[in-house]
Formats: structure tokens, C-alpha cells, sequence
């Protein structure tokens, strides 16, 4: 069995509500980050209306502001973005590894589609090269993502689940 990935151009979010939690630490990456989520998520058919986006102050918050909006049930998705960028101590494998954890316990808890938007890099320049750089822009594959989730999960709640032959 296998399920080819959706081409952009064939996701439509259209009447989809999608959340946006941004840590404000390595700002630089971050907001690069925030920027082409939401621009993609505007070019996917999500009304900017139906965005939302709230700050947190690094990536170990962002699974508790996440929890708050996946468990409210006002939004189809969320997309989680921060940057954890190693330094000399033993520090970026606590947020890194707290981050995911707690961005994917939320999503199974709340059966809401949470969206791994952090990038752990070892330097600032791979950060860079990920946030808009030669690597193209993770916040941009986050939204992507998003739509392509929130989609699915209606479309299996609806019944009519389909990609598995």
C-alpha cells in the first residue's frame, strides 16, 4: 500500500480554521517561519480571517498553547513553529525533545491535527537555510501540511476516507 503526497495544488482550505503557535525565541527563523505559513495557508483558500496566531516565548510552550486551541474545538489544525538551535550545553536536547513530545501528545489527545513546525539544527546557518534559505521555507511545508491533515480528518470523519487502496 502506498498513498502518494498531495500535490499543493490539489489541497483546498477552504472553510478550514488553523491556528498558529510561534515561539518568539531565534525570532529571526521564527518569523520567517510565521510568514510563509500564512501566506501558504492564504494561498491554499484559508480566509486570513480564519487564522490565528498567538506567540509564546520558546519552543518548550508551544505544546500548552497548542493543547489550549486544539482542545477548544474552534480551529481544524494547528501549526507549531519554533527553532531550537544547538549550543554548548545539553539544553537543546531537553526543548527539542520536549517540543515534539508535546506536540504530538497533543494531537493524539485531542485528535486534532498538530503540526511539527520546529527545526532543530545544529547551526544558525542551517536554521537560516530552512526558514527562507537554499532549503526552501519549513513554515511554508507546515501549512501545507495543515490543510492537507485537516482535510483528511474530515474527510474520515465524513466517512469517505480515501489514498489507502
Amino acid at each position: 500500500m502506498s498513498a502518494e503526497r498531495p500535490e499543493r495544488r490539489d489541497l483546498d482550505g477552504s472553510g478550514l480554521r488553523v491556528a498558529i503557535v510561534c515561539s518568539r525565541f531565534n525570532g529571526e527563523i521564527t518569523e520567517s517561519l510565521l510568514a510563509a505559513a500564512t501566506r501558504t495557508l492564504v494561498e491554499l483558500g484559508v480566509r486570513e480571517g480564519d487564522i490565528v496566531c498567538e506567540l509564546v516565548p520558546g519552543a518548550f510552550e508551544l505544546p500548552v498553547v497548542a493543547q489550549r486551541f486544539a482542545a477548544s474545538g474552534s480551529v481544524d489544525a494547528v501549526i507549531a513553529l519554533g527553532a531550537v538551535i544547538r549550543g554548548e550545553t545539553s539544553h537543546y536536547e531537553l526543548v527539542a525533545t520536549a517540543a515534539a513530545s508535546g506536540i504530538a501528545r497533543v494531537a493524539l489527545d485531542t485528535g486534532v491535527p498538530v503540526i511539527f513546525g520546529v527545526l532543530a539544527t545544529e547551526t544558525p546557518e542551517q536554521a537560516r537555510a530552512r526558514s527562507g534559505g537554499a532549503l526552501g521555507n519549513h513554515g511554508e511545508d507546515a501549512a501545507v501540511a495543515a490543510v492537507d491533515m485537516a482535510t483528511l480528518m474530515r474527510r474520515v470523519a465524513g466517512g469517505r476516507p480515501t489514498g489507502v487502496r
